[in-house]
């Protein structure tokens, strides 16, 4: 049992504000905090925390920050000898501003190193040999395709940043992993707020697999590539900052489908953990291990079918 994931590793730099900027406009910060990110990074983090067998494939810079992004994944049981330092590069970075009260933000990204990941680096036996490979799109399009062609195991796609993607590729992929306007664009359809049975819609045109379109605080809809589509809630929880859940909701969900948990419940496992993940500041700043999701499944209900 092993997950594998292929990614970005960059260094947050998150900024409270008292509410997020509009166009154009200024807002006045009330503190900054610099901490471990990157969507690969973060969803191996999580996968680690909540279990063993976790190995990531990515780049960063010859820099202090690549050598801190190496030490937090380790510190969370993930494999990193498989990161390779990339001379004369710097390591990715995100600027967050996060909304005090809602945990509301907003995220750019500078890839730096990550940029540099190439389809070699991802020839690789954690790659062929994984149980689940979790992939994003934070490196380059060719090398996450690169990686689910090499791949034996489950294919889990994170299709964020959102961008149009190849059929070929989506061919490759046994669970796609979008929010809602991800799926939007990848069904060719206008970004807003949809019913669970439009969403369902949308997913099967897709093409891929399996479809989990992640919802945020309504939780999560399953739309298998065989059976009934579900619904299925959250915990309820007292967010701080929602910066990493859907990473949060990635790992858990690899982690889980790796131990060999069917899709259902592989989802209601994780949102449970991407909940929790919201509970502290940052992106990883409040990861739960497998105990402190457990402990609250219980309090979580079964999913609800879709009409």
């Amino acid at each position: 049992m092993s997950v594998t994931v292929v990614g970005s590793l960059n260094e947050d730099v998150l900024v409270a504000v008292p509410r997020l900027p509009g166009r154009g406009e200024t807002v006045i910060g009330t503190g900054v905090e610099v901490a471990p990110g990157g969507k690969g990074a973060n969803q191996a983090a999580a996968a680690g925390r909540l279990g063993r067998g976790v190995h990531m494939v990515g780049r960063v810079g010859d820099d202090p920050a690549g050598s801190r992004q190496l030490a937090a994944l380790a510190g969370a049981g993930v494999n990193v000898g498989r990161v390779l330092v990339t001379p004369g590069t710097p390591t990715g970075s995100a600027t967050i501003p996060v909304e005090e009260g809602t945990g509301e933000n907003l995220i750019v990204v500078v890839s730096g190193a990550n940029a540099e990941l190439a389809p070699a680096d991802v020839d690789v036996d954690s790659v062929r040999r994984a149980s689940v490979l979790l992939v994003q799109l934070e490196v380059s399009l060719e090398t996450v395709a690169a990686a689910a062609r090499t791949t034996s195991g489950t294919v889990v796609l994170n299709p964020a940043p959102a961008r149009p993607l190849p059929a070929d590729l989506l061919a490759e992929v046994d669970v796609l992993v979008p929010n809602e306007h991800e799926l939007a664009l990848l069904a060719g359809a206008a970004d807003g707020e949809r019913p669970p049975a439009e969403l369902a819609g949308l997913a099967r045109a897709v093409g891929a697999g399996s479809v989990v379109v992640t919802l945020g605080a309504r939780g999560a809809l399953v739309v298998p590539a065989d059976g009934p589509v579900l619904l299925q809630a959250p915990p309820t929880v007292t967010a701080v900052d929602t910066t990493g859940a859907g990473d949060c909701f990635c790992g858990a969900l690899a982690q889980a489908l790796a131990r060999g948990e069917g899709l259902a419940d592989a989802v209601r496992y994780a949102v449970t953990a991407a909940a929790l993940s919201t509970t502290g500041p940052g992106a990883r700043g409040a990861l739960p291990d497998d105990d402190a999701v457990r402990a609250l499944l219980p309090q979580v209900p079964h999913a609800v079918p879709v009409d």
